[in-house]
């Protein structure tokens, strides 16, 4: 199959459309064509080297860890789900190529679309397993950093849901998205601590930094402690005492009505672009510049 790989780190430019062998469904998986995958700031980290325990057991490797498809294959144990049926989850072959296995996965609504059902799982992963980390409660408030991107998106949503006041960082072309999710928004940059402060007096309960773009130590002062101050992002987290959040491992059911919810209109989640499978090193120069208003899909 003709497939994205990179058989070495580096920049987008290590990432070619070579030839490689399809994978199969083993026990406990099942594997789909792909109808969309979608690209994550890890992917191009992953792509650097920067984060070796999530590297390549060996190369050529395929990028991309999150995918929607129909299935073709169904591996030895798997129950619930047949061939013809269509899912998205997490890959463990890489999503970046026609074909990829999943072990955690869920079905994809009929009124979902592919391109939306591929942007899910991450950002549904990552922003509940956040909020629940920062065990908020209703009427409490949250400091939001990066509120217009995937996660942030789809954070807002969620703690919206939950009862609680969202303070969303953005740039002001991003503030009319963010209200219409139920955000108070406010511009990100020098002054943020007093922009803060004039629409929450109250302090802030909790913070979710989704961007890492370096507003840790501001959010600290905000807060005033490190308790309840968590990044997915940032680098500087440990030198400052904040929680660095790798990600956790939601329930395949949890994924599953977030998809229903998407596919009935109750929750958003914006795509940015899409693009040819063939384009995955332009894509990932997007993404790794930083800034991108949704998420960034390959379509094989």
């Amino acid at each position: 199959m003709k497939a994205i790989t990179y058989d070495e780190y580096g920049g987008p430019e290590v990432l070619r459309l070579t030839e490689i062998e399809e994978p199969h469904a083993g026990p406990g998986q099942v594997r789909i064509r792909v109808a969309a995958a979608a690209v994550n700031p890890i992917d191009h980290k992953i792509r650097r080297g920067w984060l070796p325990a999530f590297g390549p057991a060996a190369f050529p490797a395929i990028p991309g860890i999150e995918a929607a498809g129909v299935v073709d294959e169904v591996g030895e144990g798997v129950t619930g789900v047949a061939v013809g049926d269509d899912v998205l989850g997490w890959t463990e072959s890489g999503a970046y190529a026609p074909y990829a296995v999943l072990r955690r996965f869920a079905a994809k609504p009929a009124g979902l679309d592919w391109e939306t059902a591929a942007a899910l799982p991450v950002a549904s992963e990552t922003a509940d397993s956040v909020l629940n980390l920062l065990g908020l409660a209703p009427g409490e408030t949250l400091l939001l950093h990066g509120a217009a991107g995937a996660v942030g998106s789809l954070a807002v949503q969620l703690a919206v849901a939950r009862g609680v006041t969202v303070i969303g960082t953005a740039s002001p072309g991003n503030h009319d998205h963010l209200r219409a999710l139920g955000a108070v928004p406010v511009t990100y940059g020098e002054g943020l601590a007093d922009r803060v402060r004039a629409v929450a007096p109250q302090g802030v309960d909790a913070v979710f930094d989704a961007a890492g773009a370096g507003d840790l130590p501001v959010s600290v002062e905000l807060r005033g402690t490190t308790d309840r101050v968590v990044t997915i992002a940032d680098p500087q987290a440990g030198e400052l005492g904040v929680t660095f959040h790798e990600g956790g491992t939601h329930p395949a059911d949890t994924l599953a009505e977030h998809a229903r919810l998407t596919a009935q209109g109750h929750l958003r989640i914006r795509v940015a672009e899409s693009r040819p499978l063939a384009d995955a090193a332009q894509i990932h120069a997007r993404s790794e510049a930083g800034h991108v208003p949704g998420k960034l899909i390959l379509v094989p």
